[in-house]
């Protein structure tokens, strides 16, 4: 199992890339008053049809080619479970993929978010040629950063270059920051 929950979104979001997907979007929703944790990644990649959704909660199911098993989403929906939570996949085939996973935070066995600032700036900067759109709440406070604007101010700039990556960095953690009251 992965040791936080920002790697399963690491894993979740690479099957979307996968999938072809040209918008990507991640939303992390946590409400502290009723002690949950919700992990939102939808897609508008190829889409599974009902067989295929029904069975990627199975480890030794896997759509790819160069391995015979996917353990990224059923270790995920274990993680959640574990705690007291879910996970849901809903997908249809030309559309995309929406997998939505709750984790009730008081629990023993809630494993920690993770280092997602990095998470998201890794999908970002490697995966420039697709659009995300990232969503960070603490209750009532949040931030999004959205790359089809940026890459509208942004021209003929990449993502790669020195000075957009810090700021892409930059961002992340001090919107992170300042939600949390930090």
């Amino acid at each position: 199992m992965l040791p936080e929950i920002s790697l399963n979104i690491l894993d979740v979001a690479e099957n979307s890339i996968v999938a072809d997907a040209s918008l990507i979007k991640i939303m992390v929703e946590t409400d502290t008053s009723e002690n949950k944790l919700k992990v939102t990644i939808e897609d508008d990649g190829c889409g599974m049809n009902e067989e295929q959704v029904a069975s990627v909660v199975d480890p030794f199911f896997t759509s790819r080619t160069t391995r015979k098993v996917g353990l990224g989403i059923p270790f995920f929906k274990q993680a959640a479970e574990l705690t007291g939570g879910f996970l849901n996949v809903d997908s249809e085939v030309g559309v995309g993929t929406k997998v939505e996973a709750v984790f009730l935070t008081d629990s023993i066995d809630c494993m920690p978010l993770g280092n997602i600032c990095d998470t998201i700036f890794t999908l970002v900067t490697m995966n420039s040629h697709i659009d995300f759109v990232y969503e960070y709440k603490v209750d009532d406070k949040g931030f999004v950063l959205d790359t089809r604007e940026m890459k509208e101010i942004l021209g003929d700039v990449g993502f790669d270059n020195p000075e957009v990556s810090d700021f892409i960095r930059n961002y992340l953690y001090e919107n992170e920051a300042e939600v949390k009251g930090m």
